[in-house]
């Protein structure tokens, strides 16, 4: 490193330093969640025994959302929507978990 007697060089060199430090650092973070996420979306379909693409975890989550959807309709003593939305959900899991 070679000492300038222009301050703004200075100056220019520690911002410059500085905005390579913050994004260095956001690439960092970032690879970590994506990491994590990776790691918990195979965890997960490998649980359930699904493929591990984003359609499939979507359906998987809808299902869910559908049996949620059921269990209000049953605590709001609406059963016949209940067994609809119940009946939904199940169809929905059980044609992608193998």
């Amino acid at each position: 490193m070679q000492v300038s007697s222009n301050p703004f060089e200075w100056l220019g060199e520690a911002l410059g330093t500085l905005v390579r430090f913050v994004v260095d650092s956001l690439a960092w973070v970032f690879q970590i969640l994506s990491g994590a996420s990776t790691a918990f979306v195979n965890g997960f379909s490998r649980a359930l025994g699904v493929d591990s693409n984003v359609f499939t975890v979507v359906a998987v989550i809808i299902g869910l959302l559908l049996i949620y959807a059921g269990v209000r309709s049953l605590i709001n003593r609406r059963f016949f929507g209940a067994v609809i939305w119940l009946l939904l959900g199940l169809w929905l899991l059980s044609a992608l978990i193998n």
